[in-house]
């Protein structure tokens, strides 16, 4: 037996994985004998499908059976508890059964310590935008999913590009595999920025921009943003993450702090590789302009949360903050 469990609010890698494992365990001339997909609204779905789980399967390859969004890592009842403890001993060698859910398992339940004994488990959070040593690690492992050769710049284009969105990652490296076709040359950023729909207006942008004091082009990424339908919730977000790291790197600098790991610890920075170029970026920035850009950034995202104009209040509040980074430089 393979069990798996699968969380995360990625729902397009998740598909991908999915996909993968169906791939895997399935026989293509009996699928639709043994493949077989419950969703939480059904009755009684976690028992239907440790039913189906129990069952050999017909013919070739495994059983699979996959509870999709399943509550059973949020709540699980004793009952339930008892009959998953019965059923997963008991299951055929040939069963593949796969849990996923968008929420975050609650390691303090049975049902969750259960699976995590039992369970292959993996995650699949969107990565935070301001995450770029991630979002960079991401789409290097796209393309290598997809056979897809790139040059160091090519990856750094993609990774500013395309952000955190895993599905257009892989659209656009779909588009540059078939560009190479069998060239064994990795493509470089010339090649990548005359393929790839180019997402100009990152919240990422936006975010230097205001580091630069750069008013005009700030709120034009504003505008644009909205204008994508990018969540300006989500847009603070980013904008807290990035100016919050830079924070901490530059506190860490004027005390003195010569640990690239402890800095990188303490501001949440993946690679500690990274942290010498953040000390360059700050060099220049008073400390008293980044400790006041938090609170302007917490009341913002209190504005909006309060239902003020969301165009309007973003506007003002940016124009704030370049002036805050313009008068410091």
């Amino acid at each position: 037996m393979s069990i798996y469990l699968y969380w995360g609010d990625d729902d397009f890698a998740m598909e991908r994985a999915v996909a993968t494992l169906r791939q895997q365990y399935l026989d293509p001339a009996w699928a639709d004998f043994n493949y077989s997909k419950i969703t939480a609204d059904q009755i009684d779905a976690v028992i239907q499908g440790l039913n189906l789980a129990v069952t050999p399967p017909f013919g070739a390859g495994c059983r699979f059976v996959w509870l999709a969004e399943t509550t059973l890592c949020q709540r699980c009842p004793e009952s339930l508890l008892i009959e998953l403890e019965r059923t997963i001993p008991v299951l055929p060698e040939e069963t593949v059964l796969l849990f996923t859910t968008s929420s975050k398992p609650d390691g303090r339940l049975k049902s969750t310590k259960l699976l995590q004994n039992h369970a292959e488990i993996r995650e699949f959070s969107t990565i935070p935008p301001w995450s770029t040593d991630q979002i960079a690690r991401q789409v290097r492992q796209a393309a290598a999913d997809l056979n897809v050769k790139l040059t160091p710049g090519a990856v750094s284009l993609l990774t500013e590009s395309v952000g955190n969105h895993s599905r257009q990652l892989y659209s656009e490296l779909e588009k540059l595999r078939l560009y190479a076709g069998n060239s064994q040359r990795p493509l470089d950023e010339t090649a990548v920025a005359d393929l790839i729909t180019t997402s100009t207006q990152s919240s990422l942008q936006l975010a230097t921009a205001i580091r630069l004091g750069d008013t005009a082009k700030a709120l034009s990424l504003v505008r644009d943003l909205l204008n994508r339908n990018e969540p300006a919730l989500r847009i603070v977000q980013t904008l807290v993450g990035y100016f919050r790291t830079r924070l901490w790197v530059k506190l860490m600098l004027e005390a003195g702090e010569r640990n690239d790991r402890e800095i990188a610890r303490l501001a949440e920075v993946n690679n500690p590789k990274q942290i010498y170029f953040l000390q360059q970026e700050v060099k220049p920035i008073p400390l008293a302009a980044l400790l006041q850009a938090l609170p302007m950034l917490l009341e913002l995202e209190f504005r909006l949360k309060s239902g003020a104009d969301t165009l309007e209040t973003l506007q003002v509040k940016v124009i704030e903050l370049c002036q805050l980074y313009d008068k410091a430089r």
